[in-house]
């Protein structure tokens, strides 16, 4: 055990300059003297108080008393943590903060309760809050209140579900990034170009009760000329019109399908990591969404941008749009799980956020048989004006928004940027202007669902000025989400997620004694990894 003094000559404590027959030079830890002498000093001591007042002699002696015990052998048990009971009992005792008071964060940073904690949270293993049998309830966290009084406080079972969709996200991202290119160059013998077959996709998804069933492509329909991708050939992933964006997956184990009360169905979409999904982004104006002609919400519209991702079909035969391949593929699981309690759950960061709003409000009109229908989204921009958020709870789509207070893509695109600000208004005089601005401004978006806010700036591991790619960062996310108690209390002590990923992603954002820390204690950061391509790393 390290106390941060490993003899009286590392102190501050000036033992030369006293007189000799002193009681400093009586100390059981002076060398010079032998350890029986020690008795003498305490009944010298004893004479030497005031009104029975300890003086600063003796306070002194019974601090040097305490180090030698920590520093002597002991033959104590241990608890299931490995730190001996009688050490920790004496650390606590000798307060170094009397002795030397600039050691007083000091003290408290080597602390053994407080370095096992901080090397559980910066191990690369993954701790989960735990998983409650949710069968009698599982309408309610699926959102059929519109989780009312289940976000502030945030319920711990909510917590444990909205993580774990969250990192059905971070599966999408990865299986990406470990093969970003969508198909592989191919000829005939004639050396004509020939559309190739999509290449397979590996996805580690990392609840392992649910099985990836389809994956899934979203295209643009803006091209970009062939001589940008011979400038840079390594990098033609980055203009391809077709990209895998997300996956399938349903759950196929009986215990978690019990434990949750029905099977569920899980379609997961990253965010934006092409060029031409960015160049898609920034396409804001407003459109009607086809065949809507007769929809009682005529007045519906939606990015101009988002919609193209996800109505436009691929090149070749074998991908259709992302529209198409959700639709198919949710009748064909309705069909085979024909009878159960179904769910489908669509989660999404960024991008994905708003590509999933589209998802729900096309699935929950595909078949009468469409069972409950939940979107979890992450840092999502809005997507569509007024008369779609009316026209998504209508249809019984249940929306929850994880929004970072210091995310800045939550509050875009749109006129009105303060969602708040824009709901008072409604409600006055001026309600009846922006009802007129809702159907012909061509920027008059509209958040739809409920709202978990969280706030970067209250996490004790990040700094209060962390950047923009921070506080739209995924994994910073469920940091927040895991850490978020309510919103006058909004970090809970016993978070359990793991800080090495957000180490490795956001290592400049976090707070400098967490970083030296990680190194400090050599817990192996390297293998958190995960080789993430420069221009992946981006907002939206």
């Amino acid at each position: 055990m390290q106390t941060g003094l490993a003899t009286p000559s590392q102190s501050h404590l000036n033992f030369s300059s006293k007189p000799a027959n002193s009681i400093y030079r009586h100390s059981p830890l002076n060398p010079l003297k032998p350890s029986s002498s020690s008795s003498s000093c305490r009944s010298t001591l004893k004479t030497r108080t005031i009104s029975n007042k300890v003086t600063p002699l003796e306070t002194i002696q019974t601090h040097l008393s305490n180090l030698q015990k920590i520093l002597q052998p002991s033959s104590s048990t241990t608890n299931n943590n490995g730190i001996k009971e009688k050490e920790k009992r004496l650390l606590n005792g000798l307060d170094l903060s009397k002795i030397m008071p600039e050691m007083k964060s000091s003290a408290e940073e080597m602390s053994p309760r407080n370095l096992n904690r901080l090397k559980r949270l910066l191990s690369i293993s993954q701790e989960y809050s735990p998983r409650n049998n949710l069968a009698t309830r599982w309408r309610e966290y699926h959102g059929c209140n519109n989780w009312d009084n289940l976000l502030d406080p945030l319920d711990e079972n909510l917590r444990r579900e909205v993580v774990k969709y969250g990192e059905f996200v971070q599966a999408a991202y990865q299986a990406f990034q470990s093969n970003p290119s969508t198909t592989t160059t191919s000829s005939s013998e004639n050396d004509v170009d020939v559309p190739p077959p999509l290449s397979p996709r590996h996805v580690s998804v990392s609840d392992t009760s649910y099985k990836v069933t389809k994956s899934l492509y979203a295209t643009s329909s803006i091209s970009i000329p062939s001589w940008i991708d011979d400038m840079a050939p390594d990098l033609s992933w980055l203009t391809q019109r077709s990209s895998w964006i997300g996956y399938v997956a349903v759950c196929d184990d009986p215990r978690e399908i019990a434990r949750m009360g029905r099977r569920d169905i899980v379609i997961s979409l990253r965010g934006t990591s092409t060029c031409l999904e960015w160049a898609e982004n920034v396409r804001d104006l407003l459109v009607k969404m086809p065949g809507d002609e007769n929809h009682h919400h005529s007045n519906a519209k939606v990015e101009c941008g988002f919609l193209s991702l996800y109505k436009t079909p691929g090149s070749i035969p074998e991908m259709p749009s992302l529209s198409e391949s959700v639709v198919h593929e949710v009748r064909r699981l309705m069909d085979l799980y024909k009878g159960e309690n179904l769910s489908i759950s669509i989660t999404g960061h960024s991008l994905g956020a708003a590509l999933a709003l589209l998802a729900a409000d096309e699935l929950s009109t595909c078949d009468i048989r469409v069972p409950p229908i939940a979107v979890f989204s992450f840092g999502g921009p809005r997507v569509g004006n007024r008369g779609f958020a009316n026209r998504i709870t209508e249809n019984g789509v249940k929306v929850l928004r994880v929004v970072n207070s210091q995310d800045v893509i939550t509050r875009v695109p749109g006129m009105f940027v303060n969602e708040a600000l824009d709901e008072k208004l409604r409600t006055s005089r001026a309600g009846g202007l922006l009802k007129i601005l809702d159907d012909n401004v061509p920027w008059a978006y509209s958040h739809v669902g409920s709202e978990l806010r969280v706030d970067s700036k209250m996490s004790p591991y990040l700094k209060p000025n962390a950047d923009v790619a921070c506080c739209h960062d995924l994994e910073a996310y469920l940091h927040l989400v895991d850490g978020f108690c309510a919103s006058n209390c909004p970090f809970r002590a016993n978070a359990k997620r793991s800080l090495a990923k957000l180490l490795h992603e956001q290592g400049a954002n976090v707070k400098k004694l967490y970083t030296s820390k990680a190194h400090g204690l050599k817990l192996g950061l390297d293998k958190a990894k995960i080789q993430i391509p420069n221009c992946v790393q981006n907002p939206f």
